[in-house]
């Protein structure tokens, strides 16, 4: 990848180039500006620099997050689960984790985690991003627009479903 260099023009009519990224600038602040070709080049120079630096929470975390980007949710649940064991402190591995458990609507586990990045975050601001993202999921608990979690065995309804049609057969055929 090419290093980009910006200018900044200065009030007094001058110009210094800021240091050279990279990276480009925050595709994910827009997901749908970022086309396709684009994403994927990016996916591709994430996961080389994680397999470089196997033991970087932060670049695993940003590749969670591209694949997110790109609707892999296994791969970004990998990503950011690799994360997290790499690093078991990191902020945003733990919320970004939380985050796509909140957007698959597997909500009772997004709130669990995201209360975990609640008591990781170090600052006001990282506090704050924890509290909107629960005050979210609580809000979709209390609607009710969570997947239905299944604790028993559908068998029983089969099996009442497969009599009743049995009966009404047996009785169509009484009555033709």
């Amino acid at each position: 990848m090419v290093a980009i260099t910006t200018v900044q023009p200065r009030e007094d009519g001058l110009a210094f180039p800021e240091r050279p990224s990279r990276l480009p600038s925050l595709p994910w602040r827009d997901p749908h500006s970022v086309p396709a070709e684009e994403l994927a080049k990016f996916i591709a120079s994430l996961s080389d620099a994680c397999v470089q630096n196997p033991d970087n929470a932060d670049l695993r975390t940003c590749l969670g997050i591209a694949h997110a980007m790109n609707y892999d949710v296994y791969r970004s649940l990998d990503a950011l689960e690799e994360a997290r064991l790499i690093a078991p402190d990191n902020f945003f591995a733990q919320l970004k984790f939380s985050e796509l458990l909140y957007r698959i609507r597997v909500v009772d586990r997004a709130e669990v985690e995201t209360l975990r990045a609640l008591q990781m975050a170090n600052n006001a601001w990282e506090l704050s991003l924890a509290r909107r993202q629960l005050a979210e999921i609580r809000k979709i608990k209390r609607k009710g627009h969570i997947r239905p979690v299944w604790t028993q065995s559908a068998m029983s309804t089969i099996i009442g479903l497969l009599l009743l049609l049995a009966g009404a057969t047996c009785m169509f055929m009484v009555l033709k």
